[in-house]
């Protein structure tokens, strides 16, 4: 006989929450509730954040951690697995960036002695598909497979620049936010700050994230000249090196990476350059 749920309305509600998803769902839902900012959930947690109840939950949570979508860490707490990681590596963009991008951000760390990022736009967020860090380079809240809001990161920032315009009107239409002094929430300064990521072709952050350091991001170009992915470097506001001095190796880089992936152009043009196959800027 079902349990009465006349005394337990959160139950009955998250009954009735279950009742209008389907199985796949509800384990999709369970995966769902981990982001940047909860990366490592209770049992408890994840019922609350997926609305199931408890045993759907435990079922659920015990299913995926045997198929290897969720692992279990020494404190009982349950994060992500390197199976949903492996699957996301498969999707043909991925599987061609990451086959292709290893050199050549090897090559860059090299040149600029710093920490490089390799990102693509899923939705409102970036993700770093590649993410080489460097012992004594800035340290920065980044790593493969993470994501941060497209408004946060120098390479979010060149994808949203080149996102098509309804992306845009989504994501200042919505709360941007905020993760230092220095994270841009305001609407009106986001607008005009794309606009010039746009017309250069390149994004420059200070301590939206982390504070101390700086990034720079340019465009990743594939066929039709299609931006398909953003580069970036993050080192230190200490003053030993300086945007203008990064800035030829993480071009010279994203050209010879952008012809790797199909780019019939030999330099990063700016999207609204003549020639460019990217529409004028609009919001």
């Amino acid at each position: 006989m079902p349990p009465s749920t006349g005394d337990h309305p959160a139950l009955h509600e998250a009954l009735a929450a279950e009742d209008h998803r389907t199985a796949a769902g509800r384990v999709l839902s369970v995966l769902d509730v981990f982001d940047q900012d909860h990366l490592e959930l209770t049992l408890s947690e994840i019922s609350r954040r997926a609305d199931l109840t408890l045993s759907t939950a435990h079922r659920l949570v015990g299913e995926l951690r045997d198929w290897g979508a969720l692992e279990r860490t020494a404190e009982g707490r349950y994060a992500v697995g390197l199976r949903v990681l492996e699957l996301g590596s498969l999707e043909p963009q991925m599987l061609q960036l990451r086959d292709v991008a290893p050199a050549y951000l090897a090559d860059l760390q090299t040149a600029v002695r710093a920490n490089v990022h390799l990102s693509v736009r899923d939705g409102h967020d970036v993700v770093y598909v590649e993410s080489l860090q460097r012992h004594s380079g800035a340290h920065v809240l980044s790593r493969l497979g993470g994501r941060w809001p497209l408004h946060t990161t120098a390479t979010g920032m060149v994808l949203l620049a080149s996102a098509p315009a309804a992306v845009r009107q989504d994501v200042l239409a919505s709360p941007l936010k905020r993760y230092t002094d220095h994270t841009i929430t305001d609407p009106d300064t986001l607008r005009r700050m794309l606009a010039e990521v746009h017309r250069t072709g390149v994004a420059v952050l200070t301590e939206t994230i982390t504070l101390g350091t700086f990034a720079v991001g340019v465009p990743v170009r594939g066929p039709s000249e299609r931006v398909v992915a953003a580069l970036s470097v993050t080192l230190k506001i200490d003053g030993s090196r300086t945007v203008h001095q990064v800035l030829p190796a993480l071009n010279a880089t994203a050209r010879a990476l952008s012809r790797a992936l199909g780019s019939a152009s030999s330099g990063i043009s700016p999207p609204g350059a003549p020639g460019s196959a990217v529409q004028p800027f609009a919001v």
